[in-house]
């Protein structure tokens, strides 16, 4: 019986991964690909969101809305040495006290990078994962006291688990933050590791991200989203609520812990369809 029990599971993962590598994309058809898609596109998700926090009072000073900008540009289409394509990027990130007086921004996050990304293929040439090395400055554009920056050099590999779960790993080595907040990377750390699943492909998707510092207590983060599209047909566009529980989310106060819920509106980003099964039907 339990020798039964495990060929069914063998011949499961067998069929699972054969499902998973016979819909990828081959080499020829990544570089063709990269050949069509757009040369500017959305790079981190878009979003605007409203929310309160779960770990204090809630009024006019603790609520808040943040959104994010984020786009990348391809500077060149034509494979490099080691099937590498050269990008650049610009996120934005800010945090409005849209409930005080007047309206004020409480914070604005810069992150510009520049960088090399490229495929990777199994032995049977079809894609199974994405990586790319960037260099990465972040800053709050402010002087004196209340200067917060620091640059990085980051690594990312991303790969499906299954057709519907994909991983994605970053680590980063970083350097230039000591004179503005030398113990930045306590809360930081040197990587962090996200997870998105599709409950149901096109119309509900959860994500979670981790991040943990190199102090010895915990000080660090987990974001959690999950995104709903009312949409009949396929779409880049969500509704999201979000969690965020931890240090960090901005530059100004990455001492302070934070646990907020918000919600509003997405713009996913497609940045790693590349990877998942081929459709056989576009997206709105």
């Amino acid at each position: 019986m339990k020798l039964k029990i495990l060929i069914w599971i063998l011949i499961g993962i067998q069929f699972l991964i054969t499902d998973l590598c016979a819909q990828t994309r081959t080499r020829q058809e990544v570089r063709d690909t990269m050949q069509l898609i757009s040369r500017f596109s959305i790079y981190n998700d878009n979003y605007f969101v409203t929310g309160v926090p779960t770990n204090k009072g809630i009024n006019s000073s603790t609520a808040d809305a943040k959104y994010q900008i984020s786009f990348k540009q391809i500077i060149s289409r034509h494979t490099l040495p080691r099937d590498t394509y050269v990008f650049m990027t610009y996120s934005q990130k800010s945090f409005w006290d849209i409930y005080k007086d007047s309206y004020p921004f409480d914070e604005i996050n810069f992150n510009p990078t520049i960088g090399v990304e490229k495929a990777f293929f199994d032995s049977e040439d079809r894609i199974n994962g994405w990586g790319s090395l960037v260099f990465e400055h972040e800053s709050n554009g402010r002087d004196s006291i209340y200067s917060r920056s620091w640059n990085r050099i980051s690594a990312q590999y991303s790969r499906l688990l299954s057709p519907k779960t994909m991983l994605h790993v970053r680590g980063w080595i970083p350097f230039g933050y000591k004179s503005g907040n030398p113990d930045l990377i306590d809360y930081v750390g040197l990587g962090e590791i996200k997870l998105s699943h599709d409950i149901i492909q096109d119309k509900l998707i959860f994500e979670v991200k981790v991040r943990k510092g190199l102090s010895n207590d915990f000080k660090g983060m987990v974001r959690t989203r999950l995104h709903y599209s009312p949409f009949k047909h396929p779409s880049n566009q969500y509704f999201m609520i979000e969690w965020f529980a931890g240090h960090a989310e901005n530059l100004i106060d990455y001492e302070e812990y934070k646990s907020m819920i918000r919600v509003g509106y997405v713009i996913k980003s497609n940045e790693f369809d590349i990877l998942k099964r081929k459709r056989d039907r576009p997206i709105d």
